[in-house]
C-alpha cells in the first residue's frame, strides 16, 4: 500500500485546499488519503472532515463535483506515446528554461491543465516542485505514474503532485505559487492570479501563426494561419504582460500512429473532412512546422 507521505511532495500538499469546504489539507494519518481539518465555516457548518483517496500512481482526485471529464484513456495514451517520442522536446526545453528564468530557486510551480504531465515533469527535472492539475483522471494518473517511475529510477524524493481538478476552480489556497504554466489548455486568468504570489509569473503557451501548417496543407484544400488565443489575460485580471516569445522548429513524423496521435491532439481533428482524414492516413510522412507562442505575465 502506497504511503502518500512519501509518494507526494509535502510542500505541494500544503498548498491544497479542500474542494468541498475550502479548508487547508494534509495527509491523513492513514497515509492513503488527503484530508481537510474539518474547520467549521459557512461551507462546512458541522466541521466535517473530508477525505480524498490517492490513486495507485500517487495522484489525488480533488474534483468531487465532476463525475468525469477531460481526455479519455485512449486520448491520453495516444498523446503520451507521441510526446514521449521527443517530437516536442524543443518546446519542453523552452518552457522549462522560461520557468527557470522567472521562478526563484526552490520555487513552487503549478501546471494548470497539465494533461499527461509531459511538460510538468520536464519542469520538475529543473529542480522545482510542481503541482499538475487536470480534469481527466486518466491524465492525472498517467502523469503521476510517469513521475513516480522516473523518481524511483533516480532514487529521488518526490517533486510532484498530480490532482484531478478544474483550472477554473483550482483546489489551491490563495497566493501559493511562484509560477503558473498553462500549455494549450483553457486559460482562467482570474483564478491563476488568485493562486500566484505577488510578483509571481504566468506563462501561457498557445499556437503560433504557422503552428502545424504542414499538417494543415495535407488535410485541407485551403490551409489557413492560426488566430491568436482569445482567452489570454485582459486588463483587470491583475496580470501584466511582460513579453511574448516564440519557439519554432520542424518535425518529421514517419510513424502513422504518431501522425494520428498528433492529429487527435488538435482541434482540426473535428473540423476535417473524411477526405482530409484519408490523406493523412495514407501519407508516407508528415513534415510540419511547430510554433509555440509563449506569453509571460507578472502578477501586480
Amino acid at each position: 500500500m502506497l504511503d502518500l507521505n512519501t509518494e507526494l511532495n509535502l510542500r505541494l500538499v500544503d498548498t491544497l485546499r479542500c474542494p468541498v469546504c475550502g479548508a487547508p489539507m494534509g495527509v491523513d494519518p492513514n497515509g492513503r488519503s488527503l484530508a481537510c481539518g474539518g474547520t467549521v465555516s459557512d461551507r462546512n457548518p458541522k466541521g466535517k472532515t473530508h477525505l480524498f483517496d490517492g490513486g495507485a500512481g500517487g495522484y489525488v482526485n480533488l474534483a468531487p463535483n465532476h463525475s468525469g471529464g477531460g481526455d479519455s484513456k485512449e486520448a491520453v495514451r495516444a498523446r503520451t506515446s507521441f510526446l514521449r517520442s521527443g517530437y516536442y522536446a524543443p518546446a519542453a526545453e523552452a518552457i522549462a528554461a522560461l520557468v527557470s528564468e522567472f521562478t526563484p530557486q526552490n520555487g513552487l510551480v503549478l501546471d494548470a491543465g497539465c494533461g499527461e504531465g509531459y511538460y510538468s515533469n520536464c519542469v520538475a527535472e529543473e529542480g522545482f516542485a510542481v503541482l499538475g492539475v487536470d480534469l481527466s483522471k486518466f491524465a492525472a494518473d498517467t502523469s503521476a505514474k510517469t513521475a513516480r517511475r522516473e523518481r524511483m529510477n533516480r532514487e529521488q524524493e518526490s517533486s510532484t503532485l498530480y490532482a484531478v481538478g478544474s483550472v477554473f476552480e483550482l483546489p489551491v489556497v490563495d497566493e501559493a505559487f511562484d509560477t503558473v504554466v498553462n500549455i494549450f489548455a483553457p486559460c482562467a486568468p482570474a483564478e491563476y492570479a488568485r493562486v500566484l504570489k505577488p510578483g509571481g509569473h504566468l506563462i501561457v503557451a498557445g499556437a503560433g501563426e504557422r503552428h502545424l501548417f504542414g499538417l494543415k496543407e495535407l488535410i485541407y484544400d485551403d490551409p489557413y494561419l492560426n488566430d491568436p488565443r482569445r482567452d489570454l489575460p485582459a486588463e483587470g485580471d491583475g496580470l501584466r504582460l511582460l513579453e511574448v516569445r516564440n519557439a519554432t522548429f520542424t518535425v518529421t513524423v514517419d510513424d502513422p500512429d504518431h501522425r494520428a496521435a498528433l492529429f487527435s491532439m488538435t482541434p482540426y481533428y473535428w473540423r476535417t473532412s473524411r477526405e482530409g482524414h484519408s490523406r493523412l492516413a495514407t501519407a508516407e510522412t508528415l513534415v510540419t512546422e511547430v510554433s509555440f507562442n509563449l506569453h509571460i505575465y507578472e502578477k501586480a
